[in-house]
């Protein structure tokens, strides 16, 4: 048992780290359900913002040890420390109407439901024009250019 955690641990510390290696700007997301954002790379620094959303998109723009400076949906940067940043890819919904999530990545494919802009998803994969989404136990797939988190024509497979 103890070393079945152990290996966990383990795991999920090297993917946070080779994760959070990366050349900025990348994107990331908040993995914590509380994380605060600082004025500058370190606990000294004051707190600015307490994100209280796990699984926010971020892009981080600019790397320090141990610490990320990130940029949030409405603009806002910040530094975080890393281990509050997870690699998992999400995005939110743009501001604007509620955009149609369908059941194939095609146009002309059914409207599964519609979503809310602000509501949060975790992406499996996206093609350059749609991308997997799964917000909770609800899936399908939805334009790219409806949302925040990925960059335009981004295309990847988790």
């Amino acid at each position: 048992m103890r070393r079945a955690v152990a290996a966990a641990v383990l795991l999920s510390l090297a993917a946070t780290a080779s994760a959070q290696d990366k050349k900025p700007p990348y994107w990331a997301s908040i993995a914590s359900g509380e994380a605060m954002m600082r004025t500058g790379p370190g606990r000294n620094y004051p707190g600015i913002w307490l994100y209280k959303r796990r699984d926010l998109p971020v892009r981080v723009v600019q790397t320090y040890p141990n610490w990320r400076k990130i940029e949030d949906p409405d603009g806002a940067q910040g530094w975080m420390l890393v281990s509050l940043l997870s690699a998992r890819r999400t995005a939110i919904i743009r501001a604007g109407e509620p955009r149609n999530v369908r059941t194939k990545p095609d146009d002309s494919a059914p409207v599964r439901y519609r979503v809310e802009a602000g509501v949060v998803g975790r992406l499996d994969h996206c093609d350059g024009r749609y991308c997997h989404i799964q917000m909770g136990k609800r899936e399908g797939y939805i334009a790219q250019t409806d949302l925040w988190g990925l960059g335009e024509g981004e295309v990847f497979e988790d």
